[in-house]
C-alpha cells in the first residue's frame, strides 16, 4: 500500500521594493452608497485618489552620486494624481505604483 503526503498550501506574501523615486499605494476603498443612501453600480464610481504608503524606494540618483531624501514614508496616507500611478496586481491585490512627484498632500 502506498502512502502519498499532501503538500500543505502556504501563502507567500510577496514584498515589492520600488526603484529610485518610485513608491508603491494601496488605494483606499470606497463604499457602495452615497451619504444620501443611493447605491453606486461599479461603473458609476469613481477610483478613490487618496492611498496608504506600502513601500517607498531608496530616492532619486543625484548627479553626485547620492541619493535625494523622499518626503513620504510607509504608513503614510496621500492623496496623489489620478493620472499618475500604473496599476498593478500582485496575490488578488491592486497596488499602485507612482513616483514621488505624482502624490500632492500627505493627510495627517
Amino acid at each position: 500500500m502506498a502512502v502519498t503526503a499532501k503538500k500543505k498550501k502556504t501563502k507567500k506574501s510577496i514584498r515589492i521594493q520600488p526603484l529610485g523615486d518610485r513608491i508603491v499605494v494601496e488605494r483606499d476603498v470606497t463604499g457602495d452608497v452615497t451619504t444620501g443612501g443611493i447605491f453606486l453600480p461599479e461603473s458609476a464610481k469613481d477610483k478613490p485618489s487618496r492611498g496608504v504608503v506600502i513601500s517607498v524606494g531608496e530616492g532619486k540618483l543625484l548627479p553626485n552620486g547620492s541619493r535625494s531624501e523622499l518626503q513620504v514614508k510607509a504608513g503614510d496616507h496621500v492623496l496623489f494624481s489620478s493620472y499618475g500611478p500604473d496599476e498593478i496586481s500582485l496575490d488578488d491585490h491592486v497596488l499602485l505604483l507612482m513616483r514621488e512627484e505624482d502624490v500632492l498632500a500627505v493627510i495627517n
